[in-house]
């Protein structure tokens, strides 16, 4: 073979490989709804401190949950290359925490986008089964500008009190996964589940979908729990997961950073997953 023709071949495999390689590290974040009677660890005491966080790991995609509007234009307007999807849960617009997903504009489009209820009427502003208030899931369809490739990621909070609807909130949630991504494309869900490893509500999820945790390449690292409470106890309530379907998972992270007084950027971990599209 034409040395000329084996260099063009080999680099047609280095770009195809490249392009269907990359990995994106995602992050999911309760950021804790701005209560000023957090003092010492209102949002005025923890923003700088979550800005600065989110740009040294710089995920490309992430979701947070707990964020009242001006929380979340907060983080929007301090991360210049990001925007979001996503809506207030009490009205569909504004009005309540949201479970907003950002993402890099430079790296990612969304094709596709909606916001559904957790209750046994999805498409309306409700509240579902025994849960204390509203609760909701955004997701997005996201285009990779580089290689094509297409993938949905998921963000939800399950309710903190109803035991019956965080049960009925992971089958609703399978059931729209399968009935909206008729693709099979790959799949992130990731959120504040407010249910330990072995609850109902994870052990349902982990009928569809693969705890990443669990399936990383590299070692887990980290505190086991994702939940402080603001409070110095050793973290043993792991509530907050990124569950993946159709991702390679190279490695998972919870982040246990610091502000400077040594007080948490929220009540919540961030949880880190670097994700590779399946080939």
């Amino acid at each position: 073979m034409h040395p000329r023709k084996l260099l063009f071949i080999l680099l047609t495999i280095f770009v195809t490989g490249s392009l269907f390689s990359q990995s994106a590290v995602m992050m999911t974040l309760n950021i804790r709804y701005d209560n000023p009677a957090d003092t010492p660890n209102n949002w005025d005491q923890r923003k700088t401190a979550m800005v600065r966080m989110l740009r040294h790991y710089d995920p490309v995609i992430f979701g947070i949950q707990e964020g009242l509007i001006h929380q979340v234009t907060y983080l929007d307007s301090c991360l210049t290359d990001y925007t979001f999807i996503g809506v207030g849960r009490d009205d569909g617009a504004q009005k309540g925490e949201f479970s907003a997903i950002f993402y890099d504009t430079t790296q990612f489009e969304v094709l596709e986008t909606s916001t559904f209820w957790l209750s046994e009427t999805p498409d309306v502003v409700s509240i579902g089964w025994d849960a204390a208030m509203e609760r909701i899931c955004t997701y997005g369809l996201f285009l990779n500008k580089m290689s094509g490739q297409q993938f949905w990621v998921f963000n939800t909070h399950f309710d903190h009190m109803g035991e019956v609807a965080r049960a009925n909130s992971a089958s609703l949630i399978l059931t729209k996964i399968r009935k909206i991504n008729a693709a099979h494309l790959p799949v992130a869900l990731m959120g504040d589940f407010n249910s330990m490893p072995e609850d109902r509500p994870v052990q349902a999820l982990k009928n569809g979908l693969a705890d990443a945790k669990t399936i990383t390449e590299q070692p887990f690292y980290g505190p086991v729990g994702t939940f402080s409470g603001f409070t110095d106890e050793v973290m043993l309530r792991r509530i907050d997961y990124i569950f993946t379907q159709k991702f390679k998972v190279l490695s998972y992270v919870h982040i246990d950073d610091r502000r400077d007084d040594n007080l948490f950027i929220s009540d919540h971990l961030p949880v880190l997953a670097t994700l590779e599209i399946m080939p």
